[in-house]
């Protein structure tokens, strides 16, 4: 199934009689038995104001060709959407009505906020095969603002987005990337809270132990880079020894993409944990690779296939997020984490609401 329009895709759902997956490019390593419903059709940018920093497009929009024209004019998606492909082997184009569905949301996000945090308005198809409008098109218009950002990271068991409104920003005219020696991923955190603690603006905070690097990025214009990063590696230099490292954009972008698991096999697992705890936890969940992002808040694991880290971790604050895993395995531990009670309640509430007749990716979210 793959409509052409948001009319069409409206009277599908409508008629449908059993459930569906949603799926947009199939980037995402969603799977299941259910028939796939396609929105890949729905494509195409309709409105783009670079004065006004402000971007609609449908649904099905490849994110390449968002981006090509952001950059065209200098501009960008400050929340930086990670590329699932690599690390889950799937092909296919990412597109935009996926990222925000899973509010996709990369390094610089510890500044510049989540994906649904530029999020302005949203048009989606309900379960009744209603087709519901919420929020604006422009900055000035966010009416419906709570419900728009409900729908970034409801994985499509809301409603099928058919299009979508985004706030964008300018580029930074400069991206510099400070390193840290650190062997000790206690030491690595504090190194990496020292510098967010700082008032010099740092937009990314990341620790590979295989490099046995922190990671630190400051951007914006040349003169005030070149101003800050020379005072946080005053700053730092008492945690080892500081470097400024060169290509600072591709070094990035294997952090946001997870290039270090790449090409590796086992299990994949995403932990949001504070991140005075990451090195505890990681160490708990004896994982054969390890990898830091947002100050130590998101740790990405590597695990033997069909291990539950969960189950090893026990109790802790924060969730586990099963990323790349087989099927079986899947369905056995759960993609996302076990809601509390009250949690599960909400949700459940709201899906019986948008979707009453359990038709979009059922079982997915438990």
């Amino acid at each position: 199934m793959r409509p052409e329009t948001e009319a069409e895709l409206a009277e599908l759902v409508a008629g449908l009689s059993g459930p569906v997956r949603i799926a947009g490019g199939g980037t995402r390593g969603v799977t299941g038995r259910e028939s796939e419903l396609k929105v890949s059709g729905l494509s195409g940018i309709t409105l783009y104001e670079p004065g006004a920093l402000t971007l609609v497009a449908k649904a099905g929009t490849p994110l390449a060709e968002i981006e090509a024209a952001l950059d065209g004019e200098g501009q960008q998606l400050a929340f930086e959407p990670m590329d699932h492909r690599g690390l889950l082997e799937t092909r296919g184009e990412p597109t935009i009505g996926g990222v925000v569905a899973a509010n996709i949301s990369g390094p610089r996000r510890i500044q510049a906020g989540a994906c649904r945090d530029y999020l302005l308005g949203v048009r989606f198809v309900d379960g009744r095969g209603q087709v519901i409008r919420n929020g604006g098109r422009v900055m000035k218009n966010v009416t419906g603002y709570d419900l728009v950002k409900l729908m970034g990271g409801s994985w499509g068991t809301l409603g099928v987005l058919t299009e979508v409104s985004l706030k964008v920003l300018p580029k930074p005219e400069r991206s510099s990337t400070l390193s840290v020696a650190v062997s000790d991923i206690g030491v690595a955190v504090r190194v990496l809270s020292a510098a967010l603690k700082s008032p010099f603006e740092v937009t990314g905070a990341a620790y590979d132990p295989n490099l046995q690097k922190a990671l630190i990025r400051v951007e914006g214009f040349v003169d005030s880079v070149a101003y800050r990063t020379s005072r946080l590696t005053a700053e730092l230099e008492g945690f080892g020894d500081v470097a400024e490292e060169s290509k600072s954009d591709a070094l990035w972008a294997g952090i946001r993409d997870v290039h270090p698991f790449q090409g590796k096999e086992g299990d994949v697992w995403r932990l949001s944990v504070k991140p005075g705890d990451a090195a505890e936890i990681s160490a708990r969940a004896e994982a054969d690779q390890a990898l830091f992002d947002w100050g130590g808040g998101l740790v990405w694991l590597r695990v033997p296939a069909g291990t539950d880290v969960r189950a090893r971790l026990g109790a802790f604050s924060g969730h586990a997020t099963l990323v790349r895993s087989d099927c079986e395995t899947i369905r056995k531990l759960g993609r996302f984490h076990p809601e509390s009670t009250s949690i599960s309640a909400l949700t459940k509430g709201l899906r019986a609401k948008f979707d009453p007749r359990g038709l979009y990716n059922p079982g997915l979210m438990g």
